[in-house]
Order: C-alpha cells, then structure tokens, then sequence
C-alpha cells in the first residue's frame, strides 16, 4: 500500500476518535498484509522493544520525577536561590528559569511544571514589581525549558526510536544529555537578556545576602542538590549506566522523601506509582507499536521516497533546515512531544541524515522546537494549561507570550544552524 492510501485512513481513524496508538497499529496491519508480511511480524518489533536495556531508565525517572512534584523541593529550590542570589537584579527571573528546567527535566511534564510551580513563582514576580503580562508569560514558557536537560524523557524515548533503526551512526542517551547542555542554557540565556532589557525601569530593593538564611536554605535544600551530580557525575564518571543510575535517583529521593523530608508516607506510594506509570505505559504502548509502523514504511522504502521527493524540490541543507524548523513549530502546537517523536522521528532522521545533518544535532533541533511548539499559538498546550491555571483568558496568555516566543525563536535558530553549539561536547 502506497503512502498516498495511508493518508486518508489516518485522518478518518482520527476524525472518529480512535486512540493514537491504536490509529498506528491499524496502519501498521494494513501495511504488513499488504504487502504480503505475515502479522505476527509486528508482536515481534513490540516484543524487540522489551530486549532495550535503555527503557529500564524511562519508569525510574519518571517514578523519581513524580516523587518530586509530590513534595516541596520546588519550594526549598526556590528559597535556597533566593538566599543566595537575592543580591542580583533580576535574580527572580533567573531563579524562575532554572527551577522550572530543573523541574520540568525530572518530571517530563511541562503541564505539571506550570501547575505547580504557578503558584509559587507567579505571586513573587509581580510582589517583585514585575508586570502581570511579563510574569505570565515568564512562567508559561519557563514550564518547558528543561526538555533538552537530563534525564528528560523525550531525550530518551528519541535515543530509543533512532537506535532501533540502525543507521550505523552513533547516537546514544549519553550523547544526548551532552548535546542538550549548551543549547538549554542558550534558550536559558536569551530570556534573561531580554528579561533584563524590558524590565530595566524596574526598581526593586535588593535583598542583602543574609548568611544565616543562606545556611538554613541550604540546611533544608541539601538533599536535593546531589540529584543533577548523580545523573551526570555517575553515568558521564563510568560509574554506572543510564538506566542504574536510574535506580539509583529514583531510590535516593524514594528515601529522602519518606524519611528525611517525610513529605511522602508509604500509602502514597501506590497512587504515586499508578499515576506515573499510567504516564509510562502510554508511551511504551505508542512507542511499541510505532515500532512495527516504522518496520514497514523501512521495508516499503517510504524513507527513501520521502527524500527523493523533498530532493526534487529542496536542494540546500539552509533551505531544508529552515522548512523542518516551520514544520516541527507547527506540530508541536497540535501534538503532544512523545506521539511527535514516535511519529515522525522514524521520517524525518533518514532525510535529515540524506542532508548531512548529524542525527544528535537534529534530535536537540526536534525537542528545541517542541519546546516552543507548547505555546505556539493558537492551540499550544502550555497556552490553554496556563489559562486554566491562572484564571486569565487565553488571549492574555497570547500576548504574555508572544515576546517570548520569538526572543526562543531566535534562540532555536541558532541551536539549528550552528551545530557545534549542541555537538562540542559529543563529537
């Protein structure tokens, strides 16, 4: 069956309601018969995925990050920056961008980032004298800024997709984290210049560094800062794999929140663990059975048309880069990040790599535009989770976002063309 019959039955599959994973798996049996491909062949690429010691780390660290956002370590974050960079102008916003990344990388949820750190970060922005419209635009974009920082899950489930299709390049979840470092901290970097530029007739009294409420902020924030060192200190030092050092955050704040902080009683830990894993399973579900999608559209060498006809038409890399980027805003607008990856990671990798363009640059090229596709107006999911939270009309929320927006847009422009900012570390 030819691309050009697929399309129709994903739009009606879609139109009544189907769910994703069940609209790919259809696909997946239409190509297989087709083509003469006995069915079993796809239980077979779903059970292949069971055999990926790299999928043992997607539950712990989503197991861990759910931890978190069931405490106040998003509160101790908060007051220990304070202490410490209180002295700073502008130290709220920078405060603002990190927690919210921090936050957003363990539990790989922008929505809950938003959700739960709103109230706290929304009220003290404008206490601190900054606007309603710059304060709700600082914290409904800040709720995605850690997808490219580890362990985020989108990193992972990209590393997965692409090491099952065996393109003889090397690219793995170790690389990944690397990769994401420099350009995070570019899109980090660019909001607060610009956050200092439109704040600049903003007088605010610092806050004299006080040593005593540094020492106690960081008395009840200690145990919170050695989770990045595990993350990256263990696997990067080769003291163990990703998916132990998985095991490891994932115990370390299992114990540090029922016996230190006890902001987690052991009653709570199965609804905790229901309500990641439902997360979890989601995803392995899609991901299985995309799987076996990708198999066919291999063995029907769609890849392969696909880029013989974008060839015909886009014959730079510049120009190509360009039109993936418009396309990649456009889909994370409509889209939630993992259908995004599943879907069009298997697609768009071998005509990128047709392109020369290296498959770890256009994994961080992917999630940066993801990132903005989650308040790309008119229907960006962080848009609609803001205006819900904050109980402000979704046009106020346009506007608060605009500006940022396009101060990431540039940002993402860079990530893209300057593939050294993201491969320096790796290659």
């Amino acid at each position: 069956m030819s691309i050009g019959y697929l399309i129709p039955v994903i739009l009606i599959l879609a139109l009544f309601g189907m769910p994703l994973f069940a609209v790919i798996l259809s696909l997946a049996l239409i190509g297989f018969y087709s083509s003469g491909i006995d069915l079993s062949g796809i239980a077979i690429e779903i059970f292949r995925l069971t055999d990926t010691p790299l999928l043992l780390a997607l539950p712990l660290f989503t197991f861990a990050g759910y931890l978190l956002s069931h405490g106040n370590t998003s509160k101790r974050l908060v007051r220990l920056s304070r202490a410490l960079l209180g002295w700073m102008p502008g130290e709220l916003v920078i405060i603002s961008l990190f927690v919210c990344a921090f936050f957003t990388a363990f539990t790989g949820a922008t929505g809950i980032t938003i959700v739960a750190m709103g109230a706290l970060l929304y009220p003290a922005l404008t206490r601190d004298g900054y606007t309603k419209k710059f304060s709700l635009g600082l914290v409904t974009t800040s709720g995605s800024l850690g997808l490219l920082l580890p362990p985020s899950l989108p990193l992972i489930i990209y590393a997965v997709i692409v090491q099952q299709m065996d393109l003889g390049q090397s690219v793995t979840i170790k690389e990944l984290f690397v990769a994401g470092l420099y350009p995070s901290l570019l899109m980090i970097f660019v909001i607060v210049m610009w956050s200092a530029w439109t704040n600049r007739n903003i007088v605010k009294p610092k806050i004299p560094f006080d040593k005593k409420e540094a020492f106690d902020a960081l008395k009840e924030a200690i145990w919170g800062l050695p989770l990045p060192v595990i993350v990256l200190g263990g696997i990067y030092g080769g003291y163990f794999a990703v998916s132990e050092a998985a095991a490891i955050t994932a115990l370390y704040i299992l114990f540090v929140q029922i016996f230190i902080h006890k902001e987690t009683h052991f009653k709570d830990l199965p609804e905790i663990a229901k309500e990641s894993m439902l997360v979890v399973g989601g995803i392995l579900l899609i991901l299985g059975v995309s799987l076996a999608l990708t198999n066919y559209l291999i063995d029907a060498e769609i890849p392969i048309l696909l880029f013989d006809w974008v060839k015909q038409h886009i014959h730079s890399p510049i120009t190509f880069l360009l039109f993936l980027n418009l396309f990649l805003l456009l889909l994370g607008a409509i889209l939630d990040i993992f259908s995004a990856l599943v879907i069009m990671v298997p697609l768009i990798v071998p005509l990128a790599i047709g392109y020369g363009i290296d498959p770890i640059h256009l994994g961080i090229i992917f999630l940066a535009n993801m990132q903005l596709g989650y308040f790309t107006p008119p229907v960006g999911m962080n848009l609609f989770i803001a205006s819900y939270r904050f109980n402000r009309p979704i046009t106020d929320i346009y506007k608060a976002t605009i500006p940022f927006f396009f101060v990431l847009l540039a940002a993402v422009l860079i990530i893209t063309y300057w593939p050294a900012l993201s491969l320096a570390l790796v290659r």
